[in-house]
């Protein structure tokens, strides 16, 4: 009997082995597709370890006043700041080992708190409350999207909202031959079906304000 291999997002059973890669640096990688949310991930069997994936985030050179990284980050921190209002509070889930984000934020005038389960793993943040939350290049990495999402919209605040900066896959042409997926701790992609999906699924507004960001807004009350 087949193993059943179940969607890390919607934990949906209905998955399809959609491609294997063949590129040597790879190993041979499966993705598999869900048929209820889109999700394109990597099963848990064809992970690398967390020592592994924690060595190679540690060969990324993230300098938080590095003016060419932040104005990559600036996709996401123009939008978000844009619809805060004054005081607002965030936080910068998977801020990685030098967080630049929160700093951009704060010299705003917008105080931000950060997590990241290697570099700052500081539980108190979980016991606080959001207007936003950020997460640049964080979703790609999940190993269970489903559990850090809740997670996130527990604590942000109503009419909060939380700014997701990824890459989106296209069809699979695009995907067989796109850089983003060689990377070896990459193992979720998100199309906009997926992002279309979560909004649904979370009763959440959803806004592109990019290629690669897509903002969720939670309801007020």
């Amino acid at each position: 009997m087949a193993t059943v291999i179940h969607c890390p997002l919607c934990s949906s059973e209905h998955t399809d082995s959609w491609w294997q890669d063949t590129r040597k640096q790879m190993n041979k990688r499966p993705y598999f597709r869900c048929q209820n949310c889109a999700l394109i991930f990597v099963p848990e069997y064809a992970h690398v370890s967390v020592a592994q994936e924690v060595a190679f985030y540690a060969t990324h050179e993230n300098n938080p006043h590095d003016h060419r990284y932040r104005s990559f980050l600036s996709r996401t921190f123009t939008p978000v700041a844009e619809r805060l209002e004054t005081g607002a509070n965030g936080l910068d889930f998977g801020c990685g080992p030098g967080p630049a984000l929160s700093l951009m934020f704060e010299e705003a005038g917008f105080p931000c708190a950060v997590y990241d389960p290697h570099f700052a793993q500081n539980s108190l943040v979980w016991q606080q409350q959001y207007d936003f939350i950020t997460a640049t290049e964080v979703f790609e990495h999940l190993r269970a999207p489903q559990h850090e999402l809740e997670r996130l919209l527990r604590v942000l605040k109503p009419n909060g909202v939380l700014a997701i900066m990824t890459q989106r896959p296209l069809g699979l042409a695009e995907f067989s031959t796109w850089r983003y997926s060689t990377d070896p701790t990459h193992i979720c992609f998100f199309p906009e079906a997926s992002f279309a999906w979560i909004a649904n699924h979370y009763g959440l507004r959803i806004e592109y304000v990019g290629a690669d960001v897509v903002l969720l807004r939670k309801p007020g009350r």
